[in-house]
C-alpha cells in the first residue's frame, strides 16, 4: 500500500500507508476531494441502508465532518462530528467493545472531537474546546487516539509553555541531549514517520535552515517512533524495524544524518505528534514558540526560526 495526503480541517496529513483507504471511505474520500457532498452522502446513505452502522461507515461519516471544516462550514462540520461522536461511543457503549479492537473506530472518534474543538476555537470558544479535549484525554488516553486529542490541545494551549521533555532511553545515531541542556540555544523538533512522504519533502528545508542558523546555537533534533511495521505496511518486530528506520534514513536523510533521533511514542503522545510531520520551534528560555502539524515551506519555517534567534 502507498501513502498519500489530504487536506482537511486546516492541515496537510501525510497518511500512513496502514490507513490508506479503499471502499465506502475511499470513496466518500474522493467524492469530498472532488467537493461533492451529496455524492458522498448518498454513497453513506446506501451503505447505511445495507450495512446498518458499522465501524467503516463512521470513519467515513467524519470524514464528512472533516470536509466541511476544511470548507470552513463549521455549523455543518459540528453536525456531522456530533453524530460521528455519539454513534462512535454508543457502539463502545453497547458492544462492549475497546476502541482500538480495529482500525475504524478510533480514526473516527478522533476526528470528531478534533473537528469539534477546531470549530468551538473557530468561534472565539478556546476555553470550551479545551475542556473538551481534557474530558477526551481522561477517557481514552490510554489509546491510539491519545497523540491526536493531545495534538488538539496543544494547538490551543502550547505556545508559551515550557517545551515537555523528551524521552532519549531510546535512539537513532548519537545520544539526544536533554531539552533542559539546551536553554541558552534555539531548538527545532521535526517528529518524522519513515512512511511519511512530507516528512521526507521536508528533509532538505530542515538541513537548509540548520546550516544556516547553526552559527546562531540552533540545535535540530527528530524524534521519530515504532509503528510495528515497515515496508510496504509488513509487519515487523522493534529490532526489524529499527534497521528499516536506519536504511530510511540513509536513503532520504542524509543531510541530517548526524540528527540525533528519540525513539519514543511518549514524546509523540507528549507532543501531539499524530500528523507526520510535526514541526515545533523552542526558544532560548525553552518555551514553544511554534507549534505547527504538518509541513513548512522553507520561507515559513525560516520566519519562525529567524525569531528565536534573534531573541
Amino acid at each position: 500500500m502507498g501513502t498519500g495526503s489530504f487536506v482537511f480541517a486546516g492541515f496537510l496529513l501525510c497518511v500512513s500507508p496502514l490507513f490508506a483507504q479503499i471502499g465506502l471511505v475511499g470513496d466518500v474520500q474522493t467524492q469530498l476531494a472532488q467537493n461533492s457532498f451529496s455524492a458522498a452522502e448518498s454513497e453513506l446513505r446506501t451503505y447505511k441502508a445495507q450495512h446498518g452502522v458499522t465501524p467503516e461507515y463512521l470513519e467515513a461519516l467524519s470524514w464528512m465532518a472533516r470536509g466541511a471544516a476544511s470548507m470552513k462550514q463549521w455549523d455543518q462540520a459540528a453536525a456531522y462530528a456530533s453524530e460521528t461522536r455519539r454513534l462512535s461511543e454508543q457502539q463502545l457503549t453497547t458492544t462492549k467493545r475497546k476502541l482500538d479492537a480495529e482500525p475504524h473506530l478510533p480514526i473516527a472518534l478522533g476526528a470528531a472531537y478534533e473537528v469539534l474543538a477546531e470549530g468551538m476555537a473557530e468561534k472565539g470558544q478556546q476555553a470550551k474546546a479545551a475542556t473538551l479535549l481534557r474530558s477526551a484525554l481522561a477517557r481514552y488516553g490510554d489509546t491510539s487516539i491519545r497523540a491526536r486529542l493531545q495534538k488538539n490541545l496543544n494547538l490551543l494551549s502550547l505556545i508559551g509553555q515550557p517545551a515537555p521533555p523528551l524521552q532519549v532511553t531510546q535512539y537513532l545515531g548519537s545520544k539526544p541531549p536533554a531539552l533542559a541542556s539546551l536553554k541558552g540555544s534555539p531548538v527545532l523538533l521535526f517528529f518524522w514517520a519513515h512512511w511519511c512522504v512530507d516528512c521526507k519533502a521536508e528533509v532538505p528545508v530542515i538541513a537548509r535552515l540548520r546550516q544556516e542558523f547553526a552559527p546562531q546555537g540552533l540545535v535540530v533534533i527528530g524524534p521519530t517512533q515504532l509503528y510495528g511495521y515497515a515496508a510496504q505496511g509488513a509487519d515487523a518486530a522493534p529490532e526489524q524495524e529499527r534497521v528499516y528506520i536506519e536504511s530510511v534514513r540513509a536513503r532520504y536523510y542524509a543531510s541530517l544524518q548526524d540528527m540525533p533521533v528519540p525513539l519514543s511514542k511518549q514524546n509523540f503522545n507528549a507532543y501531539g505528534a499524530s500528523t507526520t510531520p510535526t514541526l515545533v520551534v523552542l526558544n532560548r528560555a525553552g518555551q514553544v514558540a511554534m507549534y505547527h502539524p504538518g509541513a513548512l515551506s522553507y520561507d515559513e519555517l525560516r520566519s519562525a526560526v529567524q525569531k528565536v534567534v534573534a531573541r
